[in-house]
């Protein structure tokens, strides 16, 4: 079996019956129970370990169980299966104890029915048809938020499914203790990527505190000169480095400050347990540039970045960095830049000042330097390339003040109609679907952001179990968008979370 990339977690399989089947029964539950979290567990395209927790017959086991499950660290989530009929008031008091996300996964042990062999006996024991649905309905009677999976659990399209809500589990479960630093404020007189930080924490699990810029300019001063040493090398081997940044160059010193940079901000990141962290060109102190080179390399690593204060993308960001760990395309911070209206077909330019994940790139990137006409320093370093083409997805996460809302745009990435020879920045080209104008007028309707996350890897559905494990409105304009429609989605839920006090 491979190494999982989110090996170190685990999502438990907890199956349901009752005493009154006898020994015999129950013991043939048990064995089919174990035999489905192996197979789970023996997929690759599930990242995280699938442990059996065996199978419960009352109401203290279930509790048990759920308890076990909120205080291990280790567990993102719970898969349920009834394989027999198991009475839901059983399950009442376990359900309402359960803290971690819920998956209900409605399947039978037996792909075939034996139509010749088939008795009483047979039929009591693979009732999964029956007790599932005692079982969806105590959790739609409780108000569950789970995600329901109907199929054969040895069909690649249940294994896909069940895939991604382990992965969207692990994001909330990164969530709930990511602490993010906040070099700096929020860019003056901005008004979206402000928010409510003390309701994101209540809401996510999400963390944000302020860090004066002049505390990281300490921790970059602290750097020593062979950690920098090494670090050039390190971008001498990774990228085609522009020759005014190559060994004797005129611009040399500004590719050590950016190592400086990274090191700098990595130690003081990893030092205080951080994964995601905001800066401002407003407010720079000691640092001679503009962080460019750094925030792309840290990205890399997983690390969640938001520009100008903006710590919702930066959380959203690190999320995605967890819930796609392992997975092909990658995904960065990303903005919405310009638009070709040409007759081509509409189509999106994102970039940034500088600061796009390299993960999403088509090719070996450049390492080059240019200036930047806001900030008052030094020109920045920073990685140049174009995103490769394909199927992707943008998220972005607004506070609309009594709740927090997730706009998902599905995409399609597309090569450049030409070159880009003056543009000093990495740049991604899209077609948004359904079109253009349904998208752009969707988004804008919605309130969606400027700043956003640009996702390769995953795609809505794993947002989707992301947004309902946390009880985040959540928006999708992809090619059944009809804006007649989404723009009554739009008043429907306004009213439902206003009822709900936020969640719905």
């Amino acid at each position: 079996m491979k190494v999982k990339p989110l090996g170190d977690r685990e999502v438990w399989l907890l199956t349901g019956s009752q005493e009154m089947y006898g020994a015999a029964t129950l013991r043939q539950v048990e064995q089919h129970a174990g035999e489905i979290a192996a197979s789970l567990d023996a997929e690759d395209e599930i990242p995280v370990r699938v442990v059996g927790k065996g199978v419960a017959t009352s109401p203290a086991s279930i509790r048990r169980v759920a308890l076990e499950a909120n205080a291990a660290d280790e567990c993102a989530g719970l898969i349920t299966w009834m394989h027999t009929f198991s009475p839901a008031k059983m399950w009442i008091a376990g359900l309402t104890a359960l803290q971690k996300p819920l998956l209900h996964l409605h399947t039978q042990f037996n792909r075939d029915l034996p139509w010749a062999e088939i008795d009483m006996d047979f039929m009591n024991r693979n009732q999964s048809a029956h007790g599932d649905r005692e079982f969806g309905f105590i959790a739609t009677r409780l108000r569950l938020p789970r995600k329901t999976v109907v199929g054969h659990w040895r069909d690649p399209t249940v294994v896909a499914r069940v895939a991604t809500w382990t992965r969207a589990a692990c994001g909330w479960h990164e969530a709930q203790t990511l602490a993010v630093a906040r070099f700096g404020d929020n860019m003056r007189q901005v008004a979206v990527t402000e928010g409510d930080k003390v309701e994101a924490q209540i809401r996510l699990g999400v963390s944000v505190n302020g860090y004066g810029v002049g505390e990281l300019g300490e921790a970059c001063a602290a750097v020593a000169d062979a950690e920098i040493d090494r670090l050039v090398a390190a971008y001498e081997e990774d990228y085609d480095l522009a020759p005014v940044l190559r060994d004797g160059g005129d611009k040399r010193p500004s590719l050590r400050d950016a190592a400086r940079i990274e090191a700098g901000l990595r130690s003081f990141l990893d030092t205080g347990g951080m994964k995601a962290f905001t800066d401002t060109f407003e407010d720079l102190g000691a640092l001679p540039q503009l962080p460019g080179l750094a925030v792309q390399r840290l990205m890399v690593d997983g690390y969640g970045f938001g520009a100008e204060g903006d710590w919702k993308t930066a959380a959203l960001v690190r999320i995605a960095k967890v819930m796609s760990a392992g997975l092909p395309g990658g995904s960065s911070f990303m903005e919405d830049y310009t638009y070709d209206l040409g007759p081509s077909g509409p189509k999106v330019l994102g970039a940034h000042m500088l600061e796009v994940c390299p993960s999403i790139a088509a090719g070996r990137p450049s390492c080059e330097i240019h200036p930047l006409s806001i900030g008052g320093k030094d020109d920045p370093v920073r990685l140049v390339f174009t995103a490769a083409p394909g199927p992707a997805v943008v998220a972005a996460m607004l506070d609309l003040g009594d709740r927090l809302r997730l706009v998902v745009n599905e995409v399609e990435l597309v090569s450049p109609d030409g070159e880009l020879p003056r543009l000093p920045v990495a740049r991604a080209v899209w077609k948004p679907k359904p079109d253009f104008a349904t998208a752009a007028e969707g988004w804008l309707e919605a309130g969606g952001p400027h700043h956003t996350v640009l996702c390769r890897a995953i795609g809505s559905e794993m947002f989707a179990d992301f947004a309902r494990i946390a009880g985040v409105e959540l928006l999708v304009i992809d090619d059944s968008t009809r804006m007649r429609d989404f723009l009554n989605e739009l008043r429907w839920n306004d009213a439902a979370y206003r009822v709900a006090g936020g969640r719905a």
